[in-house]
């Protein structure tokens, strides 16, 4: 009887939309302690297990891979259950996920726990599904209610770093994670209840077109042809952005991941580090917001060559910042700098790609960037096991970085070329000016 819900209850931009919304936003912010949980106890898992750096490193991209994989898996599922469902199911997976780690004998069987459970299953469902639903539930104000769901991803990063290191410092590691575990259930089963309505139906296509939001992505568009965006096969498109995603998430992951380790290597201590990381992440909210308000006027290309460039320049700074302050400093320039780069990809698919092709799409690109945040965890922890230092992981960085910038400057210069002449798009173009 849920499709038969009023529409001013349960409708698009209803109150309901902007309470299941902030909802979401709370989920994502609990769920996501367990993208941070393992960056958090790098330094303990490291002396606990004895292991290199390296190692040490590998349950962060475990998590991470299963959170880019399980992204897929929990969107068929949300397609099929409703979202409601998937969410309960996280936080069961997330509840014995960190029971599991914080009772594990050995790394394999964190980096189990970690992986399968923790990432796949339960943080997974945290993410990509909330985006698709809030997407569902919005249409004029789709940008920032985008903003705001996903700054829960963010909010994860402000909040439980801290928290975690104070639990850490009193009872250990290992009853830490269990306590996570039953707050993660106790917590999230009540806020996805709120989801259990359905989405109502969508636009029809013809009005859908005329949506204020649609118009507003026509401006950046160019009049590109939807069976050649940029003039580029659809599926080439993608491959650049998928490749642009994993660069610029490499280059993201080493601060992210590895600013606590690098705190305790300089003698500063874990607690400030995960300060750092929390003034990282909180910064990164301020940046998340922003950058919705600006894609609106420059376009989601246009803002990921901004978050590009800022992100370059922070990584860059943090090369000769080896005192406190300074690294205070630059954590939080560096969580305002590449806060807005993530959601950029979302609008560019919504800009050159047709509706029918964005869910799919948009997956495919957020899980490549998720893999580039596993995969930098990774790589700056090995390249610290070969060097000694974290100097070579900064320049490491900064070299995807720039592969990343280069990336998204080609597209932004075939953008400007604009239609052929004769394709489809450019027939079109006088119409859409009259």
């Amino acid at each position: 009887m849920l499709a038969m819900a009023d529409p001013t209850v349960h409708g698009i931009e209803s109150r309901h939309a902007w309470i299941r919304l902030f909802a979401s936003l709370a989920l994502m912010t609990i769920g996501g302690v367990g993208m941070y949980g393992s960056a958090v106890v790098l330094p303990a898992i490291q002396g606990d297990f004895a292991v290199a750096r390296g190692d040490a490193s590998l349950p962060y991209t475990l998590t991470l891979m299963g959170f880019g994989v399980g992204g897929f898996v929990m969107g068929r599922l949300a397609d099929r259950f409703g979202v409601m469902v998937v969410v309960l199911v996280g936080a069961l997976f997330l509840g014995v996920g960190f029971a599991a780690a914080g009772m594990a004998g050995s790394l394999w069987q964190f980096n189990l726990a970690h992986g399968l459970l923790i990432g796949l299953l339960g943080t997974a469902a945290s993410f990509a599904p909330l985006v698709a639903d809030t997407v569902q539930w919005f249409d004029r104000r789709r940008g920032i209610a985008l903003a705001i769901c996903m700054s829960g991803n963010y909010l994860a990063g402000v909040v439980w770093p801290p928290l975690m290191q104070h639990f850490i410092d009193s009872v250990g590691w290992r009853t830490t994670y269990v306590g996570l575990g039953v707050a993660c259930v106790l917590t999230m089963v009540p806020l996805a209840l709120v989801l259990r309505p359905r989405a109502p139906a969508a636009a029809p296509p013809a009005a859908a077109g005329t949506a204020p939001s649609a118009l507003r992505s026509a401006r950046f568009v160019g009049q590109s042809d939807p069976a050649r965006p940029l003039g580029l096969h659809p599926n080439l498109l993608q491959m650049l952005l998928c490749v642009a995603g994993v660069a610029c998430c490499v280059a993201m992951a080493m601060p992210q991941v590895h600013i606590v380790a690098y705190c305790t290597d300089l003698g500063f201590g874990a607690a400030r580090g995960a300060e750092m990381l929390s003034l990282m992440m909180a910064s990164g909210v301020v940046s998340r917001l922003a950058s919705g308000w600006i894609s609106d006027h420059i376009g989601g290309l246009h803002t990921l060559l901004l978050g590009s460039v800022l992100q370059g320049i922070a990584l860059l700074m943090f090369l000769p910042s080896d005192g406190l302050v300074p690294l205070y400093v630059v954590s939080g320039l560096f969580g305002l700098f590449q806060g807005g780069i993530v959601p950029s990809y979302a609008l560019i698919v919504r800009e050159y790609f047709t509706p029918l092709q964005a869910g799919a799409r948009v997956g495919t690109v957020l899980m490549a960037t998720l893999l580039g945040m596993a995969l930098g965890g990774w790589m700056s922890g090995a390249i610290f096991d070969w060097t000694g230092s974290y100097h070579a992981a900064f320049i490491n960085g900064l070299a995807w970085n720039g592969l990343n910038l280069s990336i998204v400057v080609f597209l932004i210069l075939r953008a400007r070329r604009g239609p052929r002449t004769g394709s489809p798009a450019a027939s079109a173009a006088p119409m859409a000016t009259s």
